[in-house]
């Protein structure tokens, strides 16, 4: 049997154990909760903590009481001045109104429960069922992570893998080979020769008796010593050796739109995109690169800070984003041993005739390499409403529609307020779609 033992330090003032078992219990409450809140949370803050209210009834647990539908009550307590014993009282009605100030959201008559969330168990929770698609291949070459197998059985090792069954097994079997004199035979000569040297005038045949015995007891005792109950030919340990882990490798390809024709709030929406997308793959991936590419009429690789805060405006030309995906990609990513995904943010305009440039450049060398692909497009609220159909919008919305309904591993939203992102990336990277 395995026992883990938790030693990481409690909170000051709480119990740790018994935080993360309220945490399981209710934890479908708490996400739905968590779900509730999206709606009005900034992206900047969803690294951080969360102030949740769930229903009372998530927070019991169970226990033993007395039942309302049965049993005999007459004991009399001191101090009651209205009954006798043997009086009958009514029992009380299951149920009853709402309690606290005031009655719950739900209609159940009982206040929530709240409490606050850390960073931690927030971004756990939120993450939990969110997923890269199809994060598989079929060869992988670079492997350096090594995991301890069991081996077998071998002669020598460290004290601590010993395995007492077999070296308890072998010292047996090597002691009934060589016929090791027990404990309990040597005790009873012993206990023989004691009882005639007890006695005060021993006969002539008790002498040669007990002379016998003297020399029976110190032949045992010499093979006993010959022969000892465990022998370093007995010992046996366990074996482990190490074995290769295959590692998923996957980059993600970020490419945001910085030209004139995105305002500063599409820019917001689209940086906001990528904060969140940033923060999921930094938490759930330790093998994930991500490479950041912004693109004016130029697209040039950029680091983290440059990609999220650093101004930038000029002309439109998505199709340069495209071609400095594909270069990086065949220097430093080579298919085989990668997974390629890509998530682009536009406002969908472009220079005329760029967007069929974009379509033959995606199903000619993208799409048949790439693992998923997402693209966002930022309007405002009025555009929303004029394309509300799926297939108007702007030029390159089309010539993306005809990729998504040739690749089933195309993917195109729509955004127009911050309420919009949470929605949207939860819809493109949840585990349904990932299986």
């Amino acid at each position: 049997m395995t026992h883990f033992i938790d030693r990481r330090l409690n909170p000051k003032g709480k119990s740790l154990g018994n935080r993360q078992r309220f945490l399981r219990r209710a934890r479908g409450e708490i996400r739905d909760a968590i779900q509730k809140s999206l709606k009005d949370r900034k992206v900047s803050d969803v690294g951080k903590g969360e102030q949740v209210t769930i229903p009372t009834k998530s927070t019991q647990e169970p226990h033993f009481h007395f039942s309302n539908e049965g049993g005999t009550r007459e004991r009399v307590f001191p101090g009651n001045k209205d009954y006798m014993e043997g009086d009958k009282i009514r029992k009380p009605r299951t149920g009853g109104g709402e309690r606290g100030k005031k009655a719950s959201e739900d209609g159940e008559g009982e206040d929530g429960f709240r409490f606050t969330l850390t960073e931690e168990e927030f971004l756990e929770i939120f993450f939990e069922d969110l997923e890269l698609p199809n994060l598989v291949k079929t060869t992988l070459k670079e492997i350096e992570n090594f995991n301890m197998k069991r081996a077998g059985i071998t002669t020598d090792g460290s004290p601590t893998n010993i395995n007492l069954i077999r070296t308890m097994r072998n010292s047996f079997g090597r002691r009934l080979a060589l016929k090791r004199p027990t404990t309990s035979e040597v005790k009873e000569l012993k206990a023989q020769l004691f009882a005639l040297e007890a006695k005060s005038e021993p006969t002539e045949e008790e002498r040669r008796e007990m002379a016998r015995l003297h020399e029976e007891i110190e032949k045992l005792d010499a093979k006993r010593r010959w022969i000892p109950y465990i022998d370093p030919i007995d010992v046996r340990f366990n074996a482990f050796e190490p074995h290769p882990t295959p590692t998923a490798q996957a980059v993600m390809f970020c490419l945001m739109d910085v030209s004139g024709s995105m305002g500063e709030r599409e820019k917001d929406l689209a940086k906001r995109f990528f904060l969140l997308l940033h923060l999921f793959l930094k938490r759930r991936y330790d093998r994930v690169d991500v490479v950041f590419i912004r693109h004016t009429h130029d697209a040039q690789e950029v680091d983290e800070e440059t990609f999220f805060y650093s101004p930038q405006s000029g002309g439109t030309i998505v199709s340069t984003a495209l071609d400095e995906m594909i270069k990086i990609r065949n220097e430093r990513y080579s298919t085989a041993d990668w997974n390629i995904y890509a998530a682009q943010a536009s406002d969908g305009y472009t220079q005329s005739g760029d967007a069929e440039r974009c379509v033959k450049m995606l199903d000619d060398d993208i799409m048949p390499t790439c693992q998923y692909y997402a693209y966002i497009e930022i309007l405002d609220e009025r555009e929303m409403e004029v394309f509300a159909n799926e297939d108007s919008g702007a030029e390159l919305w089309r010539a993306y529609c005809k990729v998504r309904d040739l690749w089933p591993n195309f993917a195109t939203k729509r955004i127009s307020q911050p309420s919009h992102i949470f929605p949207v990336f939860r819809e493109l990277f949840t585990k349904q779609q990932a299986s």
